[in-house]
């Protein structure tokens, strides 16, 4: 049994490291139509820039052979390898060109359309190319049905233009038939010339529909599944749930660490029951008052509670609690705005101890 999924329950668009190894893998959008459409206007091109003169050129060269043959003379090997390779450049000369525009069109075609990247998965042998299942559902199927309706409105468009062009230049291609032989390459040339640029135009709303089909039909073949998402998430994120253990394991044992500080802290300012932060100062230290705890809720019972057990002062401040809460950090000196605070708080408690404090009511800034 398949565990490919069912393709209608790809309903996700596919996300940037799906699209990102798809083009690795060279699976990129790519439109037949556009390589068609270059390949006719390279020929339109060498029609009208290459083909009337060169074809001429040539003519010229080869019409020697036929009007003149016993002028030639092939003594032994040498004289014919150098009258092959006269001949050789005479015809490499008329085709380069031909060729090097045809080339530099097929590159332009492919690389218009996608960057060229190197794409080992692309050659290697897979049983889906050979199978004939495979090549069953692809004549077949969905992409099989579009190929095939291209095929038909490209068959189309030219029989449409052949028999206008056609038709328009019968009258001169019966006087042909009456007219100088050596004019005939020419009329042919012409009427070449006029039936490629029209069909080339004509394919340009062809080609600009199968562009935009292509690339639809790409990233609609990349669609994922909300499962495959998810699965790909987890690989690149990690396990959310193990992730979430992690981190709670994490705020335990901060936690933890932190509880075993409440016992050295020198006073407690609460909410009174929502908000509990545990300030140490001793004089001998040194410093402004450091921050040994801080909680909310639960934890700010338990950090009152851990602070009644061993006798440390708990002191009202609603306001203060509340503001120290989101301002300070465990572990660390509180910030300075509230050193004038802490301070009175401070004096007050050893005033009550009946001790001289050891400290000033506002400590200052270092």
């Amino acid at each position: 049994m398949s565990d490919a999924p069912d393709p209608d329950s790809k309903t996700e668009e596919p996300t940037e490291k799906k699209i990102h190894d798809a083009l690795e893998k060279g699976n990129v959008p790519q439109s037949r139509e556009m390589a068609l459409f270059f390949s006719i206007g390279c020929i339109t091109i060498i029609i009208y820039l290459f083909l009337y003169n060169s074809a001429a050129v040539l003519k010229d060269f080869l019409s020697f052979f036929i009007d003149s043959p016993g002028s030639i003379s092939i003594a032994d090997g040498r004289d014919a390898a150098s009258l092959l390779q006269l001949v050789a450049i005479s015809v490499g000369t008329f085709l380069l060109p031909i060729v090097c525009i045809l080339m530099v069109g097929g590159i332009l075609a492919s690389v218009l359309q996608n960057a060229p990247r190197i794409a080992s998965d692309r050659i290697e042998p897979k049983w889906s190319r050979i199978s004939l299942m495979s090549g069953f559902k692809r004549i077949f199927g969905m992409h099989g049905q579009v190929e095939f309706a291209k095929s038909m409105a490209k068959l189309l468009i030219i029989t449409i233009i052949c028999t206008i062009l056609l038709n328009s230049e019968r009258n001169e291609v019966v006087n042909a038939i009456y007219s100088d032989p050596t004019r005939i390459p020419e009329i042919m040339l012409n009427m070449a010339m006029r039936l490629v640029s029209a069909i080339c135009v004509a394919t340009v709303v062809l080609v600009a529909g199968d562009l935009v089909w292509s690339r639809f039909k790409w990233r609609k073949d990349l669609r994922m599944t909300r499962q495959e998402i998810k699965d790909e998430m987890r690989q690149s994120d990690g396990d959310p749930m193990v992730k979430a253990r992690m981190r709670s394991l994490a705020q335990d044992r901060s936690r933890k660490r932190m509880m075993a500080g409440v016992p050295t802290a020198s006073l407690v300012v609460t909410n009174p029951t929502h908000f509990a932060i545990a300030l140490r100062y001793l004089p001998e230290e040194g410093g402004a008052p450091m921050v040994v705890a801080k909680g909310k809720d639960l934890i700010a019972l338990a950090i009152r509670e851990i602070a009644q057990k061993h006798d440390i002062p708990l002191i009202e401040d609603k306001a203060l609690a509340r503001s120290m809460y989101d301002h300070v950090d465990v572990d660390k000196s509180i910030p300075p705005e509230f050193y004038k605070a802490v301070a009175q708080l401070f004096y007050h408690l050893y005033q009550k101890k009946g001790v001289s404090p050891a400290i000033s009511p506002a400590p200052k800034s270092p």
